[in-house]
Formats: structure tokens, C-alpha cells, sequence
């Protein structure tokens, strides 16, 4: 059985007009998310901003956390390069009693499968009793977990490293671990993936699919006729035509202006890709209301 099996959002940050972090909604955010559809949320993934939000922010954040009637549906992203303040935000988390990570290696230095076994041994070995999914996102960090690499890992730590979400697509049509996770970063990827064995995904615009992405997994395990994955697939596409935390906060931010704010140097889209996107979605009769549980 994998451990983190469904639907699953890289849930988005909601700022206030100071860019200060706003806790209530995005705690809000992520508890709709789930209301509509989602197995869980991601907090603090690249979607979530989490480079950019600080490490105060981050834990004043997880002291609010702790009371959502979601808390068991939350993995925890760290967004840091940083080994020792990686451990202390898995520490301040495991204090809260949040056990569950979505871990990048660290951007921009150049390293090799060896280091990056190196990183998390780390981790595993100052929080014994953490579970970690690798975050796979050669894009973002540099760097591209090869299939060998994960299988060490998952070797070393077979308790500790659970799962791995997959934004870089070459692991999980190869991958085959019992008792792991895979995830693919994509929509795109989602009917593939169950077909190939992968647990479901992890993804920026399940903030807003997800109501069609649960109906293609429910669907799926249930033996069903698939009739939403196209229209799925097609809504995602429009939203790779852009950035996608700029065209998410601009879809979001049509309802609640707050979505609007963004930290430099992210930005929402400009007029002209706001209403083309808008108005792609509105053709493939997808729009904010219509995505979201009756």
C-alpha cells in the first residue's frame, strides 16, 4: 500500500496588501481545497511561494495550522536551502505533531546523487522519525533525481523517505517501489499515472481542478468510464500557457483581490493574458464557480 495515495494540492499563499503573510485565508484556502475535492494540501510548496515567505511567517503559520479540522491532510514543504533551518522547520512541525514533508534539494549550488543522499541522511538522522517526500523538480533546483537515487534512499530509509512527487516527469513511468509513493507534478500526468501503478499527484492547479482531477481518480479506482480527463487536461494546458502561480492568483484573484498580491519578483498576469486566460477557461466551461463543490 503506498502511504500518501489521492488527490493532492500544492497549496497556494494568501497575502495581505503589506505582502505580509495571511494566515487565515491561506489556512482557509487550503481547507477549500480539501472541501473541494482534494486528499490533501501541500503547504508551503513552490506554488505556495515558499522561497519567498519568511521562516517567522512560515512557523507563525504552523502554530495556526495545528488547529484546522484538516490537520491530518496537511505535508508539510520546507522551501529552504538551508540543511540546519530545513531541521529546525521540520522540528517546530513535528512539535505541532505535522510528520509529513515535501523536501527539494537545495537550488542553485551544482551537485550529484551522492550529495543529495548526503542531504537527507541528514535529515532522516536529525528527525529519526520524520517522512519525507522528494520533491523532483529539475526546473526549480538544478537538479534531477535519477531512479537509482531514490531507490537508495528509500533503501537507507525505507520508515523515513515515503514518497516523491515528480515535476520533472522521468521517474514516474520507470519508478516501481513497494510501499511508496509516486506522485507526478501534472493533471496531464494523473490518468497515466494510476495506469502505470503512481498513487495520484501533487499539483499547483488542483487549487483549482480539483473537483474534475478527483472525479478522474475516483473514476478510475471505482472502473469507470472516463469522461472529465480531457476537459481536465485541457484546463491544465491553459494554465501552462503562463506562469503558473501568476495565472492562479489571477484566476483566484477575479473572487478575492487578496489573491492578487504576490512576492517580488512574482507577478500576476498582465491585462491582456488575464482575460485570454479567463476567457479560455470560460470556452472549456471552466470558471471559479463551476470548479468548486456543490
Amino acid at each position: 500500500m503506498s502511504k500518501i495515495k489521492g488527490i493532492y494540492a500544492a497549496s497556494m499563499s494568501v497575502l495581505n496588501d503589506d505582502l505580509t503573510l495571511n494566515i487565515k485565508k491561506t489556512i482557509q484556502h487550503a481547507e477549500m481545497v480539501i472541501e473541494n475535492g482534494c486528499h490533501g494540501a501541500a503547504i508551503f510548496g513552490s506554488t505556495g511561494q515558499a522561497q519567498l515567505v519568511s521562516v517567522s511567517e512560515k512557523i507563525n503559520l504552523l502554530n495556526h495550522l495545528t488547529s484546522s479540522k484538516y490537520k491530518e491532510k496537511y505535508i508539510i514543504g520546507t522551501g529552504l536551502n538551508s540543511l540546519g533551518e530545513t531541521i529546525n522547520l521540520m522540528r517546530v512541525s513535528k512539535s505541532l505533531d505535522f510528520n509529513k514533508f515535501l523536501i527539494m534539494p537545495p537550488a542553485y549550488y551544482k551537485y550529484e546523487d551522492k550529495e543529495v543522499i548526503e542531504f537527507y541522511s541528514k535529515l532522516v538522522q536529525a528527525i529519526p522519525d520524520c517522512e519525507i517526500v522528494l520533491y523532483n523538480f529539475e526546473k526549480l533546483c538544478g537538479y534531477k533525481f535519477s531512479i537509482s537515487c531514490v531507490e537508495e534512499l528509500v533503501k537507507k530509509y525505507p520508515k523515513n523517505i515515503i514518497g516523491v512527487k515528480d515535476s520533472t516527469y522521468n521517474l514516474f513511468e520507470n519508478l516501481k517501489i513497494n510501499n511508496f509513493s509516486v506522485l507526478p507534478g501534472s493533471e496531464s500526468k494523473l490518468f497515466k499515472g494510476l495506469q502505470l501503478g503512481c498513487s495520484g499527484i501533487i499539483t499547483a492547479t488542483c487549487n483549482a481542478t480539483a473537483k474534475l482531477a478527483r472525479k478522474v481518480y475516483d473514476d478510475f479506482n471505482n472502473g469507470n468510464e472516463q469522461t472529465v480527463n480531457q476537459n481536465l487536461c485541457d484546463v491544465r494546458a491553459e494554465f501552462e500557457k503562463y506562469n503558473l502561480i501568476s495565472g492562479l492568483h489571477t484566476f483566484f484573484g477575479k473572487n478575492d483581490k487578496c489573491y492578487r498580491n504576490l512576492l517580488p519578483p512574482l507577478s500576476i498576469l498582465n491585462s491582456k493574458d488575464e482575460k485570454d486566460i479567463i476567457n479560455n477557461l470560460e470556452k472549456l466551461n471552466f470558471s471559479l464557480n463551476n470548479s468548486m463543490a456543490a
